[in-house]
């Protein structure tokens, strides 16, 4: 990369990109709540009514998102995960809720929570089973995809347990096709990639984002910086790759946003957030809305971190270079800007000194450039050929920039 202006590198990257899904949704990364990292495949709500898989839960949060201030940020989609079927379909091979847990049906769900002026998504499998062990999509997905229309559903996330991974494109595809064939506007999550990656199969990239609207490339998420940090690593390995398929219509999906959860600090939640945004993420929470702590709401809320992965521009961050344990991560943005992440992933108990040139950061420097820090926009200060960009990082911890060309 040495020589190439970010501006130049990342438009580069932008002409590149691969045709989208062409169905009129995720023009930017969709934001949301779903169940999976936080409440799991938990049915037993006779012992713990507060936390089971259940319509209760569902309405608790769509309550919250509106009441506390995440629907006016942009949050839109509550979405339930595995474990809200009954053990068999019915007599017409229609799928159907738990009775007990979802007493009034997923149509009359969906409803109250369009009422909230949200939208509502649910998940399905491609294969025989869900993950959790119910009933999947196999052999029953234009039923399925009709269904879903008939519930008033407005996204899907379809996994990949129990099926054959041979099968996952034409699978993959035909619900899409089913989908889109009902007329009803739906985003199509996908988990096609990630089940291809970690079995060592390749994986055609440009029929992925042509058939869905966001598809995962890795694990599962957990409630850890070690999984966070891990996540991270893997899109800087293959951030150059993934860059050229991200953008309206189509995006990397590394799972759920687990702030407020209970195993990262504030610094690693600011990285966390932080880093979604810079790879234009989907920001789908999962977490108790109804017990956040006060720092994690903020930051959730935060509207300058979340313009920064929704900017309409929708280019991925890529990871420039790493200096002394210090990874440096850049994101073209639109009117001329670019975001610049610098994040500590040392464990060493000190923030790191940085000291970097806008060469440094692949900048051109023919120009000065206006940096805002991006958290709170209230401290600006100019650099030009001759100037150093100098801070401190914490460990385990982010310091995020909007660099303007003057």
């Amino acid at each position: 990369m040495k020589g190439f202006s970010i501006t130049g590198l990342c438009l580069v990257l932008l002409n590149t990109r691969i045709s989208a899904l062409d169905n009129g949704l995720a023009l930017t990364p969709p934001m949301g709540w779903l169940t999976w990292e936080r409440f799991r495949c938990n049915t037993d709500c006779e012992r713990d009514p507060e936390n089971c898989i259940s319509e209760r839960l569902i309405k608790e949060m769509a309550d919250i998102m509106v009441s506390d201030g995440y629907k006016d940020v942009g949050y839109e989609y509550v979405i339930i995960d595995d474990c809200w079927l009954a053990s068999e379909r019915d007599q017409d091979g229609r799928l159907v809720p738990d009775p007990k847990r979802f007493p009034s049906g997923i149509k009359k769900l969906a409803e109250y929570v369009h009422k909230k002026g949200l939208k509502f998504g649910i998940y399905e499998d491609f294969g025989k089973k869900t993950c959790g062990g119910f009933p999947g999509s196999e052999f029953y997905m234009e039923t399925d995809a009709k269904t879903f229309a008939d519930w008033g559903v407005d996204y899907l996330k379809f996994d990949g347990c129990y099926s054959n991974l041979n099968d996952f494109q034409a699978g993959y595809e035909a619900m899409g096709f089913f989908l889109n064939k009902t007329g009803r506007k739906i985003v199509y999550s996908c988990e096609w990639p990630f089940y291809k990656l970690v079995s060592g199969l390749s994986v055609d990239f440009a029929a992925v984002r042509n058939t869905c609207n966001m598809w995962r490339n890795y694990f599962d998420i957990q409630d850890s910086w070690s999984s966070v940090i891990d996540i991270i690593n893997f899109w800087g390995n293959n951030s150059k790759i993934f860059t050229k398929y991200a953008g309206p219509g189509g995006w990397n999906d590394p799972d759920m946003i687990i702030l407020g959860n209970f195993g990262l600090s504030y610094d690693e939640e600011r990285v966390h957030l932080a880093m979604w945004a810079m790879i234009a993420a989907p920001l789908i929470m999962s977490n108790d809305l109804r017990h956040m702590r006060n720092r994690s709401k903020a930051l959730l809320q935060n509207r300058n971190i979340i313009s920064v992965s929704q900017d309409k521009l929708g280019m991925q961050a890529i990871l420039l270079q790493k200096v002394n344990g210090i990874q440096i991560w850049c994101r073209k943005l639109s009117d001329n800007r670019t975001a610049l992440a610098f994040l500590n992933e040392n464990s060493d108990g000190m923030p790191r000194y940085l000291k970097v040139s806008l060469e440094d950061m692949k900048l051109s420097p023919t120009r000065p450039y206006n940096f805002t820090e991006a958290f709170e926009m209230k401290i600006h200060f100019i650099i030009a050929k001759e100037d150093h960009l100098e801070m401190y990082v914490n460990p385990h911890g982010v310091q995020l920039f909007i660099a303007k060309l003057m």
